[in-house]
């Protein structure tokens, strides 16, 4: 997928335009996407950066970064992606202007959005507007139940299976593996220590069932507390890894929350657990998610 910041850098052509922040690119967004692609020629999404609520101040917690969007969106098979740098002068732009300025600029067609999308300032433009200019506007049932909201709530409950369901993949945490305190290593379980950003959503604490490069991961989520832990830490131990992560970035599936995260009564009885951990790990089944289109 061609990833470009500016309608210059798109060649005059026909295209099937998808427009959203699309946070998860769940199963609502594939709805979309699936539908822009079909339009054709030329399959382009037009999503913002950063996401419009926090360039508002109204801070969220996304589901993936900017970086695992484009990757997921690439996934879906379109062909482009328009990168706009969403902040208040952008916020300003009336419907019109976007219609002309982003859209028709590029040789938009089609538009392609879900059931009840607005955009321009102050969400002033809807489909028909984009009707009434001119665009051959397909409009995409929502999908019941479906939402980043919805999938928010479930993650920071601890529900990732339930969150997979309707996020039509496995929910995933990333972040660069940084240096820790090394104590899993000496534990016999060394953990890659993730620096995870700051407005990304960190689920329920706890000891989660996921996978990670391919191989199944026993992930940590929450501030240590047997060693008396006061910020919060995400640590996944990678079953079946031998190398050198740090400094690399890493996208790490939680398949299933296995249980709190607590303090012992002695180092032996934590080493104990988390032997215990590794192996319903290794038993784990991935969620069950629906077919992505």
């Amino acid at each position: 997928m061609k990833v470009v910041r500016s309608t210059e850098e798109l060649a005059p052509a026909r295209r099937a335009v998808a427009i959203g922040t699309f946070d998860g690119v769940h199963l609502g967004h594939r709805r979309v996407l699936d539908a822009t692609r079909a339009a054709g020629p030329i399959s382009t999404v037009v999503t913002f950066d950063p996401h419009p609520r926090t360039a508002l101040g109204n801070p969220v917690e996304l589901l993936t970064t900017h970086a695992r969007r484009l990757e997921l969106l690439a996934d879906a098979g379109l062909d482009e992606a328009l990168v706009l740098e969403f902040d208040l002068d952008f916020a300003r732009t009336t419907p019109e202007d976007f219609a002309e300025r982003y859209l028709r600029a590029v040789g938009a067609e089609v538009v392609v959005a879900g059931a009840g999308f607005r955009f321009g300032h102050r969400r002033s433009g809807d489909l028909t507007l984009l009707e009434s200019l001119g665009f051959d506007v397909r409009t995409v049932p929502l999908v019941e139940g479906v939402s980043s909201s919805a999938i928010r709530a479930l993650v920071k409950a601890g529900e990732v299976d339930r969150a997979a369901a309707i996020l039509g993949r496995p929910v995933e945490i990333e972040g660069v593996v940084v240096s820790g305190h090394a104590r899993g290593g000496t534990l016999g379980f060394p953990t890659a220590n993730l620096h995870v950003e700051r407005d990304l959503l960190v689920p329920a604490y706890g000891i989660y069932a996921g996978a990670a490069l391919g191989t199944r991961a026993a992930i940590s989520v929450g501030v240590n507390p047997h060693y008396g832990g006061v910020e919060q830490r995400v640590e996944a131990f990678l079953l079946d890894y031998d190398g050198d992560l740090y400094g690399q970035r890493l996208v790490v599936e939680l398949w299933r929350r296995l249980r709190d995260e607590r303090s012992f009564g002695s180092e032996a009885e934590l080493v104990a657990q988390i032997a215990r951990d590794v192996e319903e790990t290794r038993a784990a089944q991935q969620p069950f998610y629906a077919a992505k289109s």
